[in-house]
């Protein structure tokens, strides 16, 4: 049985996880050196490996979700390390962990940068905003596994799920078509005061448009935890439904209020809103299990496709403790991103940064088995893909959650522009 070693990140320490062997780093050669093989090289790529960082929360409000992508890393990479790794070198993660604080992200970033290659997972709207010039400034790619769209400006992210706003338009027009949302209704909107936030209200407020919605806002942080006055406020004004833009722990607070004040209508959450904790509560199952539903970029863990029972047999063999989760598959897709264009690049020649920069653009039809959408990355400006699942809590299965929809695209999300497109 493979024991997972990502335990070694709650150390937290700048720690580089090998996923192959104990062997000695080598130092890579300056900028354009020819490798082995004559391969253009020059940050985290040596003879032997290829390092990728991830720069992630495993200690903050978002933890759950950042170690479960890293669980999706590190199945990818050990797939792909036992098929003899890419152009000839083993995935080596290079893991920090910011706690989800910018002023952590900095100084973390400014050590990776001169070790790895790119990073595959960048977590948290505050990080990437702290380093989002740098990563220019370093031509260094980094995959972000939910993101807004007003960052797809920077040709440095890698999208590997699609954005904030856009899953907003489809979990409102999905509402729509199964009768739970009419035209002219009002709805409520808690969103939290952030870059996430604010791409996720965009997003609804284009729906409202199209549809002759009227929407009550309430703008929250995100260490406000209580929103019972929040909710009350929408009760009296008299909206059909809830659109909740927030962590975990306030869609908590939301569901348990909306079900006393005796709310029987959807609440729908973005991607962020779900984490496994919350089936760890009776009260909150009970609030949520009817009405909750989650707009996600990547499959319910218990999705019954081949690669999906792939990644779970895997997480089996790690012997994990932690719950499963659907953001293991966000981890796994991003990695599998990452893998296409490190592929392409070393077809080209040119594992440089800016080698891997132009891979990027030719990766355009990658096909993830049914873990999300199609993916397209050569147009930086543009959503990934457009494509998500519509689910529902399932305290009882493995995972927390059930698709009630295949992989669902509306209209209206399929002609919203982003604002860089």
């Amino acid at each position: 049985m493979r024991k997972s070693t990502t335990a070694l990140v709650g150390l937290g320490a700048a720690v580089i996880l090998a996923l192959t062997s104990c062997s000695t780093k080598s130092e890579s050669g300056g900028s354009g050196d020819d490798g082995e093989g004559g391969l253009k090289t020059d940050i985290g790529v040596t003879d032997d490996t290829i390092t990728l960082g991830v720069l992630y929360d495993a200690s903050g409000p978002y933890k759950s979700g950042g170690l479960s992508a890293l669980y999706g890393h590190q199945i990818w990479a050990d797939e792909v390390n036992d098929n003899g790794g890419i152009c000839g070198r083993q995935i080596e993660f290079d893991i920090k962990d910011h706690g989800y604080k910018a002023e952590n992200a900095v100084p973390l970033y400014e050590e990776m940068r001169s070790n790895d290659l790119g990073l595959v997972q960048l977590l948290g709207s505050p990080t990437l905003a702290a380093v989002k010039t740098k990563l220019s400034q370093d031509k260094m790619l980094a995959g972000v596994p939910s993101m807004a769209s007003n960052n797809l400006d920077n040709d440095q992210i890698l999208a590997t799920t699609t954005t904030y706003d856009v899953e907003m338009i489809n979990g409102l027009s999905w509402m729509m078509e199964q009768g739970m949302l009419s035209e002219g209704d009002t709805i409520g909107a808690i969103y939290l005061n952030n870059e996430a936030g604010q791409n996720g209200i965009a997003g609804t407020k284009y729906f409202a448009e199209q549809h002759d919605i009227t929407i009550i806002e309430s703008e929250v942080g995100a260490t406000d935890a209580d929103m019972t006055s929040t909710v009350t406020k929408m009760k009296s004004d008299g909206v059909k439904l809830m659109a909740a833009m927030v962590s975990p722990a306030q869609v908590s607070s939301i569901g348990v209020q909306m079900k006393a004040q005796g709310m029987d209508m959807p609440l729908l959450g973005w991607g962020p809103t779900y984490a496994p904790t919350l089936v760890t509560s009776e009260e909150v199952v009970d609030a949520l299990t009817d009405n909750y539903y989650l707009t996600a970029s990547a499959a319910p863990w218990m999705t019954d496709t081949p690669e999906a029972q792939k990644v779970r047999d895997a997480w089996d063999e790690m012997d994990i403790e932690d719950p499963p989760s659907s953001t293991a598959f966000v981890g796994y897709l991003a990695a599998l991103a990452w893998g296409a264009i490190l592929e392409a690049a070393c077809d080209s020649g040119d594992m440089t940064r800016e080698g891997v920069m132009e891979a990027r653009k030719t990766v355009d039809d990658l096909d993830t088995g049914g873990l999300s959408g199609t993916l397209d990355f050569s147009n930086p400006n543009a959503p990934t893909t457009r494509e998500v699942y519509i689910a529902q809590l399932a305290a009882d299965i493995p995972g927390g959650t059930q698709a009630v929809s295949d992989l669902y695209v509306s209209d209206d999300a399929k002609e919203y522009k982003a604002p860089y497109e």
